[in-house]
């Protein structure tokens, strides 16, 4: 009995030494980041696909985003989150586009470069540059930080947009089967 407690208690020890030596990044958002982040962009992307150019202009009521609102708030917030963690805000973007670019195509393209723009960021990273601290409005956070934020406000307004589609009769792809 003695010696399986042994066992059991350098079992954590035994386990983790190759992780010392490796240099891998540290665990837990950076290692299901980017899978998740894949997955985010998919199915903003095949939504977007699949409602109709005229579904676009729909919001369910007064004072309430549009589905184009919804995907370039997506898009300009892409770019804004990011950009708090270093790389710049495209030129092109303006503050009104939210409501100023409504056209299926033109909103598909702006999430896309966003969508984009986020991936190869985060593909570039090290480890120790998602260690490091920014500052957003009135508070301090980690890079590792914002890309949470962005992730979890891309798949906050996918909800969204799920809901949208359904109240327009628009099947997401992914639930076809």
């Amino acid at each position: 009995m003695k010696a399986f407690l042994v066992k059991l208690l350098l079992l954590p020890v035994l386990l983790s030494t190759p992780a010392l030596f490796a240099q891998k990044a540290p665990e837990g958002i950076w290692q299901g980041y980017d899978g998740e982040w894949r997955h985010v962009s998919r199915q903003l992307i095949a939504l977007a696909d699949a409602t109709p150019a005229e579904k676009f202009a729909w919001h369910p009521a007064a004072g309430v985003r549009s589905t184009s609102e919804v995907y370039m708030h997506i898009a300009i917030a892409n770019f804004y989150l990011l950009s708090v963690t270093g790389p710049k805000m495209p030129a092109d973007l303006k503050q009104d586009m939210e409501k100023t670019v409504t056209s299926k195509a033109k909103v598909i393209d702006w999430l896309k470069r966003s969508l984009d723009a986020v991936k190869e960021a985060h593909l570039a990273a090290k480890p120790t540059d998602l260690e490091g601290t920014v500052h957003i409005a009135d508070r301090d956070a980690t890079v590792d930080g914002m890309y949470l934020r962005i992730i979890v406000h891309a798949n906050e307004h996918m909800g969204q947009l799920i809901a949208y589609a359904r109240m327009t009769g628009v099947v997401p792809p992914w639930s076809k089967n």
